[in-house]
């Protein structure tokens, strides 16, 4: 049997996808960067709307554990996405080629002082905004239907046993303490900040506020998030090393929710 390809079969496996080479072109349109930065909040919304919250409140826990969980629904698909992406380019699933920012120009003492700074900046600044966060809620959010919305970070696990608490939080801090915050490191940083840098210092603007928009869970917290990760970002586009907003991002996610996880176990919340 003659396994020789038409003309029209191997025309076929040499032409590129037209999707793969939108979404790896050195440059994005200002619609494609939208919606890449908006549709993956959007998508959270639905999981947690449609499949987490129906689930979690099935079993009776607290409804973080929902928006956790919608979040992976999500998130871990868009980072398969990317090694996918890696696979179309490079033949193996990879994120080089696909994530940028990723030459470690900086030197690693150097690195240190930076991340450390930021944690710093972003935990700070972060609750000294959450007056800021309260007042945009009660002003203008009041109407977000989601259980636990509000300022407060406990709204979202107030009223459950002792027991719930413990397991969601030992559940939850893998996750929303670190892989997923990396995820979205990768993803915003690494894969759509690069590909939008042709506009220069609006570039990090840009990803700021549209990555702070895709919070759509958390509308009330937009201003404060475009202050608090607005250094990390810039500084990434500046210096083009993503480990800087990789350190402060799952690190102040990573230390918060752990500062959490003990207090919640050793029973010392307010």
């Amino acid at each position: 049997m003659d396994k020789t390809l038409t003309p029209t079969a191997a025309t076929k496996l040499a032409r590129p996808n037209r999707i793969v080479e939108l979404l790896l072109a050195e440059r994005h349109s200002l619609p494609l960067t939208i919606a890449l930065h908006l549709v993956p909040g959007a998508l959270i919304v639905a999981a947690y709307l449609f499949l987490a919250e129906p689930f979690v409140k099935a079993i009776n826990y607290p409804i973080f554990l929902a928006w956790a969980i919608a979040l992976v629904i999500v998130l871990a698909p868009l980072m398969f996405g990317l090694l996918w992406l890696g696979r179309q380019r490079t033949g193996r699933y990879t994120l080089r080629s696909v994530a940028d920012y990723r030459d470690k120009p900086i030197s690693r003492g150097k690195m240190i002082a930076l991340i450390a700074g930021l944690i710093v900046w972003m935990t700070v600044v972060s609750l000294a905004l959450v007056p800021l966060d309260n007042f945009i809620f009660d002003n203008f959010f009041t109407w977000i239907p989601f259980e636990g919305a509000g300022g407060s970070a406990t709204t979202y696990i107030d009223g459950y046993s002792y027991k719930q608490l413990v397991i969601t939080m030992l559940i939850c801090l893998p996750l929303t303490g670190f892989s997923l915050p990396l995820i979205e490191e990768y993803y915003f940083r690494g894969f759509l900040l690069p590909r939008i840098s042709h506009l220069r210092w609006g570039a990090p603007v840009l990803n700021t506020v549209l990555f702070s928009v895709y919070h759509f869970w958390a509308p009330w917290t937009v201003l404060s998030k475009i202050v608090f990760l607005f250094p990390a970002v810039w500084l990434v586009w500046r210096k083009h090393d993503i480990r800087i907003s990789i350190g402060m991002h799952p690190g102040t996610a990573l230390l918060m929710a752990t500062i959490g996880t003990i207090a919640i176990i050793l029973g010392v919340t307010p």
